[in-house]
């Protein structure tokens, strides 16, 4: 298996600019002469408690627990593994990989990906420019230019066309020295039922399919006669391209997502250019298929908070439901999009002021959904209000006391002619579900743990302790260095710690082992907590001792279970006690 090296990796560390990265997360203020804090990018608070620094490059929420080193905070936030995250940030900050040994059969494998990634941008590139300079494709250009998408915007997604003719791709591509097998494997070719192979794409509008990275990995085509079926043919599943991966856009919709909190979910390709051209550039979309539980993992990716801007019909209704159970939370939102319409029509009609202004009018998922249920349920007659209710209550009863949930419940008494108190007492008539999304029935996801609640007084020392040996660099070294730290430490995790800083002291971010994410981020929380403490000598000191105390108690507790004296530990004890008073009093 390849494996880059970790020269590689710490070129790679050095030369992000972390500030930089962070920032396109969540906003930062300066907090200290090396932190800087801002809101946690993994979970909803209104005060901020996540801290960074940029020196060290490590980051740490004392809200939700999430912390680590640059190449962890890629993981979370992009959905990359290790590998993933280095060649991101690699290919961002302008840093060459080395690799050690790889397995033949591994760099057979990654040298033909790289070959079929090539064969896919060159064939972008080649249905860009027949879409604009050839006469085949005026229909395809007036279909684009009718429904209010201008040249440039058209460009940048690398909107294309595939000629009429069976054989344009297969016959170029073969001159530049690509086989038949890996047009096929690259979901460009066919093969007929007499073995022949052909251009998988004609006379058709082609919108490349990307990752998060910007690689082309296959197509949807568009046709452009009304007599082509199917209207919408995608490249077929391989190696290369698995449909229910992605969604539309993500490379494009990265930052600006980041920087607004929110991403925007539609379902076609062309809703997502319309938005992107009247200024929602956070805008992506769903590959022609139903949203599945990985681009699910890529919303939540992109931001906390998800917007659903799909067709107002019941398909559009359908995709809803389906958002609901897969991303979940209250950061998911309905845009009100008018009955028939979809967003790029809406855009073409109404202008880019008043999407934006419909996209302020997002209401919460919950809220829709009560409100739908008002809407088309039989108010009429007892039976159908009962009904309406029994529908309304799984949207309502998982919700959090506090203001959505009152206003929700005065909604329905309002409308169904009950009193609230007996909307309540409905509403606790069945045990809640675990579910904060509505109709969903399953538990949240946690992007990241939970801060640990169970550390007990021993390991808060020895956190401590270490906090202090980074804010008092010379004085902690010499401390670390002279402390017995398998005697002295209890917690595995804090022993950990101490082995790594004792050699990592003065650049605590370099070298942390890749896979120990625990380490990393106690590391990362260590750090960022030396932003609240003082360089104060006497503080390491009397942190020190205290641990001493704790040792010397569990020795005397060992020796009193064997039956053996106690004295001499007593002794000593007394005069770490006595030290500690001094430096309290």
């Amino acid at each position: 298996m390849a494996r880059y090296t970790d020269e590689s990796r710490e070129r790679v560390r050095d030369a992000v600019d972390f500030e930089e990265l962070v920032g396109s997360r969540t906003e930062l203020r300066r907090a200290g002469a090396q932190r800087l804090q801002g809101l946690c990018p993994f979970h909803d608070e209104r005060t901020p408690s996540f801290g960074i620094d940029p020196v060290d490059k490590l980051y740490y929420c004392f809200g939700c627990g999430a912390g680590g080193d640059v190449f962890k905070f890629v993981m979370e936030t992009e959905g990359l593994d290790f590998a993933g995250a280095l060649e991101s940030l690699a290919d961002r900050f302008g840093v060459e990989l080395a690799r050690e040994y790889e397995d033949p059969r591994a760099a057979e494998r990654r040298e033909r990906q790289t070959r079929l990634l090539g064969l896919l941008e060159r064939t972008a590139a080649y249905y860009v420019r027949v879409l604009w300079e050839s006469a085949e494709a005026e229909g395809a250009r007036a279909y684009l230019t009718g429904r209010g998408l201008d040249e440039a915007t058209l460009r940048e997604f690398r909107i294309g066309y595939a000629p009429s003719a069976w054989d344009r791709v297969l016959l170029a591509s073969r001159r530049a020295g690509y086989s038949e097998a890996e047009l096929l494997a690259a979901g460009l070719a066919s093969r007929g039922r007499s073995g022949g192979v052909y251009d998988r794409f004609r006379a058709r509008i082609m919108f490349p399919l990307a990752d998060e990275k910007g690689r082309v990995r296959g197509f949807g085509a568009r046709a452009v006669r009304d007599s082509q079926q199917p209207k919408y043919l995608n490249s077929s599943e391989g190696d290369l391209f698995h449909k229910g991966t992605y969604v539309y856009a993500h490379d494009l919709a990265r930052a600006a997502a980041a920087k607004a909190g929110a991403v925007v979910l539609t379902e076609g390709y062309t809703d997502v250019i319309a938005l992107h051209q009247a200024g929602v550039r956070n805008a992506v979309g769903l590959m022609g298929t139903a949203l599945t539980g990985e681009q699910a993992n890529k919303l939540r990716q992109l931001a906390p908070s998800v917007l659903l801007c799909l067709d107002a019909d019941r398909a559009g209704r359908e995709a809803m439901m389906r958002a609901a159970q897969l991303v979940g939370g209250s950061g998911l939102r309905v845009v009100p999009l008018p009955a028939g319409g979809d967003p790029a029509d809406f855009v073409a009609g109404q202008g880019p002021d008043a999407m934006r202004e419909l996209l302020d009018r997002a209401v919460p998922f919950a809220r829709f959904e009560v409100e739908r249920a008002l809407e088309y349920g039989d108010l009429s007659s007892a039976e159908g209000r009962d009904q309406v209710l029994g529908a309304v209550a799984p949207v309502i009863r998982p919700l959090p006391a506090g203001i959505v949930r009152d206003e929700l419940v005065r909604l329905v008494a309002d409308r169904l002619g009950m009193g609230e108190s007996l909307v309540n007492e409905t509403l606790r008539g069945e045990a809640p579900r675990a579910n904060g999304a509505a109709a969903a029935g399953r538990e949240p996801r946690r992007p990241f743990p939970p801060p640990e609640t169970g550390v007990d007084h021993q390991e808060k020392t020895e956190r401590l302790f270490l906090a202090r040996c980074l804010a008092v660099t010379e004085h902690g070294r010499q401390a670390l260095e002279a402390a017995d730290i398998d005697d002295l430490f209890v917690s595995d995790l804090t022993r950990r710690a101490a082995h790594y800083l004792r050699a990592h002291l003065e650049h605590p971010g370099q070298d942390l082992p890749a896979g120990d994410d625990a380490l990393a981020r106690l590391v990362a929380e260590l750090v960022i907590r030396t932003g609240d403490l003082d360089s104060d000598r006497e503080a390491l000191e009397l942190e020190r001792l205290q641990l001493d105390k704790l040792r010397l108690d569990r020795r005397i507790a060992d020796a009193r279970r064997a039956g053996e004296p106690v004295g001499e530990l007593a002794a000593e004890r007394q005069r770490v006690h006595d030290g500690i008073r001094h430096r309290l009093v």
